[in-house]
């Protein structure tokens, strides 16, 4: 105690004033509290500053499926959109016999020589030469013969290569593994591994001589057949191109 409260002249009320503040301690902001069951529902239900695990977890996941659906829609369109705008995968504008041949100027298109449209990925010819002419009609086998046309989706049946049209024997050679089809899209037996012959597209024409090709319709090739049987045209000349 102060040296001055210690006489009897020493007045109470200071003396009682310094007592207090000399008995003064500080007690802190965030004492901890005891892990009280009440303590413990109250930590549970308290609101977590930032973000927890448990979120952080189904934010990642969502934003995953996001892009994914993102992509699927986005590959989605893709694919129909040429459905949309008339290209490959919907029905495309040819023309007739007359232009076609005209946009093949120095290839034999009148004499049956596979014609190559780009935009529709097909080889077209004329199944009879003798006949000049497209004939109107609708062939959704492709087949072609009633409309004196024919339509060959470009891929080689065997694993998708472009067959290449040989100037000598009108026939189809694909360069990859050596499959070989005559003129009109026919396999011929023992000649390339493939197990069919091309495919083909659904045709129409109109009354104006239009051809008209359906790409989103695809049938599927014939059997393959020997050479000089019925349904397999003989090559124009004995070596091919390749």
């Amino acid at each position: 105690m102060h040296s001055s409260c210690r006489g009897p002249a020493a007045s109470s009320l200071a003396c009682d004033r310094r007592n207090a503040v000399s008995h003064y301690s500080v007690e802190p902001s965030d004492k901890p509290k005891a892990l009280t069951a009440q303590t413990i529902k109250a930590l549970r239900h308290e609101e977590v500053q930032g973000i927890s695990r448990r979120r952080l977890l189904r934010t990642t996941i969502g934003a995953g499926f996001g892009l994914w659906l993102l992509e699927v829609t986005a590959g989605t369109l893709g694919f129909l959109w040429p459905n949309l705008e008339g290209g490959f995968g919907g029905k495309i504008r040819i023309g007739t016999l007359k232009s076609l041949v005209d946009a093949n100027a120095g290839l034999p298109i009148a004499e049956g020589y596979p014609a190559y449209v780009q935009d529709a990925r097909a080889f077209i010819m004329l199944v009879d030469p003798n006949r000049q002419e497209f004939v109107p009609g609708e062939d959704a086998t492709g087949d072609g013969a009633a409309l004196n046309v024919r339509a060959l989706y470009q891929r080689c049946p065997h694993l998708g290569c472009k067959p290449n049209p040989c100037i000598k024997t009108y026939w189809l050679e694909c360069a990859c593994h050596g499959s070989r089809y005559d003129r009109l899209g026919t396999k011929a037996q023992g000649l390339g591994p493939a197990d069919r012959g091309m495919d083909r597209f659904s045709v129409s024409v109109d009354d104006d001589g239009v051809l008209t090709l359906d790409t989103g319709k695809i049938n599927l090739g014939t059997v393959p057949l020997a050479i000089g049987a019925p349904g397999i045209e003989a090559p124009r000349a004995a070596t091919g191109c390749t």
